[in-house]
């Protein structure tokens, strides 16, 4: 049952990276894909009905975290409560910008509240990073208890590490690029030329980016944690994660260079890129396991024997979760099967 409920958390904050990650993406890119008022609007009208419902799936995440693992909620959220508190305050920036750019008729009002979507997001995609890395690489956990600054002496392997290091900013920058990579291509498959066009162009040079970061923040993932290399040599069948990930980062490329430029191509980059999402993300969930909270001293680790509530209350919690679960995929079937296709501006925003 701990087994499961480790799978279930991992599978829903992959969900949200890949659905309001393409969200995240957009937001990074739309001031400078979008060249006039009229292509940001329709930018936003291509997350508009969904990118609320989106961040439904990390709240699913962290209640689940409640019940399932309480002892890991209340480590890790009070351990991290900077980064957190940072997380919350950006995660409000953005609804608040989607909601209030278009209340007053003024272009400067607009222009503000667009900045303030750029930033929210794109900070958003590197600190989501940054928090990953964290977990992958450690924390100063002893008797249950720890506290992270936000930096110390940029050393991952200190043993008093900060939020940021080198090690974290690098992935924090992989996080970076690939969500923006998913989100222009997100754009590219929801508007129409020029703002289509502009965002493959932009999603294809992010995939190049991504590419270039992905080798070095592999190898010094594999360093920094080296609980994941036995991992992956104690049960070679968990390269099928890798190797998922590496066919949608390839799918991805191969579409790219396809001559024929349709929306049925755009369609695939984008399915492509969720494929290497989960694999990515798939790949260090397995790593992971059976911790679910690193420590510097490996002694001082949470596994999830440990972080586990009883194993009743896991138990009933499947039931309730399950019903849970159908009416959230059900309630996401039919907004995006609402709103598929491409937008414009006489189409319907979802608010």
């Amino acid at each position: 049952m701990q087994t499961l409920w480790f799978i279930l958390v991992a599978a829903m904050l992959t969900m949200y990276v890949v659905l309001d990650g393409f969200d995240l993406g957009v937001g990074a890119i739309h001031p400078f894909v979008a060249k006039n008022d009229a292509e940001r609007r329709m930018a936003l009208r291509s997350i508009g009905p969904v990118w609320d419902g989106n961040e439904v799936w990390i709240i699913a995440a962290g209640g689940t975290l409640f019940f399932a693992f309480p002892t890991l909620y209340a480590t890790s959220f009070s351990g991290f409560y900077l980064p957190l508190v940072i997380v919350l305050w950006l995660l409000m920036l953005r609804g608040v910008a989607i909601e209030l750019r278009s209340r007053f008729p003024s272009q400067v009002w607009a222009d503000f509240w667009d900045g303030t979507f750029f930033v929210g997001s794109s900070l958003l995609a590197f600190f989501f990073g940054v928090a990953m890395a964290n977990v992958l690489r450690g924390v100063p956990l002893e008797k249950g208890v720890f506290f992270v600054p936000l930096w110390t002496d940029f050393n991952p392997f200190s043993a008093h590490p900060g939020v940021l290091d080198w090690y974290t900013v690098l992935i924090g920058l992989l996080a970076f690029t690939t969500l923006t990579a998913h989100g222009a291509a997100y754009m590219a498959v929801k508007t129409p030329d020029p703002l289509c066009s502009r965002a493959r162009n932009v999603s294809r040079a992010f995939w190049i980016i991504t590419l270039a970061l992905l080798i070095p923040s592999t190898i010094t993932t594999w360093l920094v944690q080296q609980h994941i290399s036995a991992n992956y040599f104690g049960h070679p069948w968990g390269f099928i994660f890798p190797v998922v990930a590496l066919i949608g980062l390839v799918a991805m490329g191969l579409f790219f260079f396809n001559p024929t430029r349709s929306s049925r191509n755009d369609l695939s980059i984008f399915f492509s890129s969720c494929t290497y999402i989960v694999g990515i993300l798939g790949s260090a969930a397995f790593g992971l396991y059976p911790l679910v909270l690193p420590a510097v001293n490996p002694a001082n680790s949470l596994t999830v024997q440990d972080a586990s509530a009883s194993s009743y209350g896991q138990t009933v919690g499947l039931v309730w979760w399950l019903i849970g679960m159908v009416l959230a995929i059900f309630y996401f079937v039919f907004t995006y099967r609402t709103f598929w296709g491409k937008v414009s501006l006489t189409s319907p925003e979802g608010h």
